[in-house]
């Protein structure tokens, strides 16, 4: 058996420990300073999160959602959590000291840049750098504030405690912000790629409208389905979008120019323009600076705050006047007019830039372009003479026949051009012959794209793949009779069928699914949670009462997932019938059941008031009945109940939902058994293999440990027992069945 890494793989990890062995050999004298930097990042991380970066993060992101709390769950969350923080900071601030250090080793093999100045290199580092702490301030400072309020408002109106944990409200934070930085390289990761030839300009600019189509989706997959953050994500990145393609094509054109247009010869032939714009923006620039600080524009502030969603926040982050004579310290008018300076000469750039757009423009349109052919098999060979047929490239008398040859010679015989007419002839043998030549050579060398026939090739041990080998293993343990690696192909292309006969149905199945989901979600979202914890609360045993019994979110978009994920199985409940329904030919026709499908819409309809009558016996008595029982204990030692969400609804959900999902399965094998579609016998010969999918099933849906596998599947295993008992008695064990029979095999 091959091993699990191939050689390129082998020889990459082997590179890469042989390039950080010599990284750290070269700069073997400076560790101990790179060390300094990464406990220095560490111990300053830490005070910084202890005495002032908690109280201020709360204070910023949680300003419009007051009901939120920050919690530690464990003694040790707010250590811990401080003491990883400061590892990745003082890691990032070590990394590049390192890199610096041992840049000797890196120059040795070819890692390290020649040939480019530093300054660029600097240049495009300080962008990065800069442009990633830009995307992750937009994310702290206007995007989290929103999203907070939205989802503990979202969690306030179900009756949730928005009451997260002081690390997965860090996590949360952390990873959003770290995709708005990364993001935000769009304009060098574009540009980059553009230069070096990687991905063309081009291709930037044709697909625009499938960027903008991805970065919504994204924006829709990353944040709360809410369409406010949505457009707050997506939004910038577009407009992102936008200028890195401005961006790449001024230097893509710079690239193309050489150094025919540039930064300086530009500005010397229009410095007047560049001066005048400057001064204007100057004078405007501090015109407005003096008014605002001299009062003028209190109205305006005024104005802002009385805004309907961003009015209050503007009030809060910024005073109600302008009006002061200083500022940090130093005179307002030496302020403004410092800054009118800088945004002259910001203003001056952006035109030079505008005006080198222009010049490479103008460099371009008078660049000679070389005339294109098109496709050489679309040449049009009548139009040529006789010196032109024998210089044509061999793309059009490959496409001709024989027939449509004689036919251009004999036009030309008949235009008087026998040289034309001989041309054409011998053209059309030579390619004719050299391909003949070709073919040959293939067939001689055994390259030929016609696939030879090939004999099966096993092992020295006459096995199957590991695959096959594991699972008719695992599978002859469950069944009477041994399972061997044709079996499992067997039950491979079976299930491959069923599936293939259902993807001229997928439309209504998925269709079905998601206006389910959708309807389910928007209840739940629009207050039904809240309205189902209220009344099931309510019905707890005497002694206990609603308040007695909290729910929390922990994670900031717990209650929200739980919403999701509880309309995906109500969607998946809903479309099952009708997935059976369209899958029964194929179903019968593999020999796994038999009998009329029409049986399924009376199962479906049963499974349903089953379903409803389960669910409501298990709101009614089961589910409070147990929730008493367990919080028994603790409220008798004077705790406090605070569940989360995520525990507390699952719970519910299986002991109200799963008990009528429990009685539905003996129901649908009576059922099955009646309408001849799946027989009792069928039902018990296969109960091994039933075991398994249903152990198997619960192992990947609930990934909680082995005892929460066997707490949810030893339940239906049983239900599925009780039924074939139930049908034991009824066919008289097995002698007197329902309509149908064994299932025949298709002919």
């Amino acid at each position: 058996m091959s091993g699990i890494v191939d050689n390129d793989v082998t020889r990459g990890l082997q590179s890469g420990r042989e390039t950080l062995g010599s990284m750290l050999s070269a700069a073997q004298s400076h560790l101990q300073k790179v060390f300094i930097v990464f406990v220095v990042g560490l111990i300053a991380t830490i005070l910084f999160l202890r005495n002032y970066g908690w109280d201020r993060m709360k204070a910023d992101l949680l300003a419009e959602a007051p009901e939120a709390t920050i919690v530690a769950v464990t003694p040790f969350d707010v250590i811990l959590l401080q003491v990883k923080i400061g590892l990745v900071v003082g890691l990032l601030l070590s990394i590049p000291f390192l890199i610096y250090y041992s840049r000797s080793a890196l120059k040795g093999r070819g890692y390290w840049p020649t040939g480019v100045p530093r300054w660029k290199i600097a240049v495009v580092v300080a962008g990065g750098v800069l442009l990633l702490l830009a995307g992750a301030a937009y994310g702290y400072l206007l995007f989290f504030p929103v999203v907070f309020d939205f989802l503990a408002a979202n969690a306030a109106a179900a009756d949730i405690s928005p009451t997260y944990s002081i690390v997965k409200w860090v996590q949360f934070v952390f990873l959003l912000s770290l995709s708005f930085g990364l993001a935000a390289q769009l304009p060098l990761a574009m540009s980059g790629m553009a230069l070096s030839g990687v991905v063309p300009y081009e291709t930037f600019r044709d697909y625009w409208k499938h960027a903008i189509v991805v970065l919504y989706a994204a924006g829709a997959i990353f944040t709360p389905p809410d369409p406010l953050t949505q457009l707050m994500w997506a939004t910038p990145l577009v407009v992102l979008y936008a200028f890195s393609l401005g961006l790449t094509r001024f230097l893509v054109t710079a690239q193309a120019a050489g150094r025919q247009v540039g930064l300086k010869p530009t500005a010397r032939r229009n410095w007047n323009v560049l001066a005048g714009v400057g001064f204007l923006t100057g004078a405007v620039a501090f015109l407005l600076g003096r008014a605002a600080f001299d009062g003028q524009l209190n109205g305006v502030m005024r104005t802002l705050e009385s805004l309907p969603y961003f009015g209050p926040s503007f009030a809060e982050r910024f005073p109600q006047t302008l009006t002061t004579d200083t500022l940090f310290g130093v005179d307002t008018l030496v302020v403004v007019a410092a800054v009118a300076a800088l945004l002259a000469v910001v203003a001056a750039f952006a035109v030079t830039v505008v005006l080198m757009f222009r010049a490479l423009d103008a460099v371009a349109d008078r660049s000679p372009r070389v005339a294109s052919t098109g496709d050489p098999a679309e040449l049009d060979l009548s139009e040529l003479d006789a010196a032109g047929i024998r210089a044509a490239p061999p793309e059009p008398f490959e496409a001709l026949t024989e027939d449509e040859a004689l036919a251009l010679a004999s036009g030309a015989l008949d235009d008087g051009d026998d040289a034309k007419a001989q041309a054409i002839l011998d053209r059309y043998d030579e390619i004719a012959e050299q391909e003949e030549s070709d073919a040959d050579d293939e067939i001689a060398a055994g390259t030929t794209d016609e696939p030879a026939p090939t004999e099966p090739v096993e092992d020295e041990e006459g096995g199957g793949n590991v695959v096959t080998e594991t699972g008719a293993g695992m599978l002859s343990a469950f069944t009477a009779d041994d399972v061997d690696e044709d079996d499992i192909g067997g039950y491979y292309h079976d299930i491959a069928f069923i599936a293939s006969s259902l993807r001229s149905k997928a439309f209504i199945l998925v269709g079905t699914f998601m206006i389910v989901l959708a309807a389910m979600f928007s209840w739940l979202y629009t207050g039904g949670i809240g309205w189902l914890k209220a009344s099931f609360l309510g019905r707890l045993a005497e002694g206990f009462s609603a308040e007695q019994v909290d729910t929390v979110a922990l994670h900031p978009v717990e209650a929200l997932i739980f919403e999701i994920k509880l309309s995906i199985v109500v969607g998946a409940v809903a479309t099952l019938p009708i997935l059976l329904y369209f899958a029964w030919p194929a179903l019968k026709e593999r020999g796994f059941a038999s009998g009329d499908r029409r049986v399924l819409f009376v199962w479906g309809g049963s499974v349903f008031a089953t379903l409803s009558a389960g669910t409501v016996v298990g709101f009614l008595f089961v589910a409070p009945r147990i929730i008493s029982w367990l919080a028994n204990d603790a409220l008798t030692a004077s705790m406090v109940i605070a569940y989360r969400i995520n525990n507390f609804g699952w719970m519910v959900f299986f002991t109200t939902v799963g008990v009528g999902l429990l009685f539905c399965i003996p129901v649908t094998m009576w059922l099955f058994h009646a309408g001849g579609l799946v027989n009792y016998q069928q039902m018990r010969d296969r109960w091994r293999v039933v075991t398994l999918a249903v152990l198997t099933i619960v192992a990947f849906a609930s990934p909680q440990g082995v005892f929460m596998m066997f707490l949810l599947g030893i339940p239906v295993v049983g239900m599925y027992f009780l039924g074939l008992a139930v049908l034991h008695v009824v066919t008289l064990g097995g002698r007197r069945g329902g309509s149908g029979g064994r299932p025949r095999a298709a002919d």
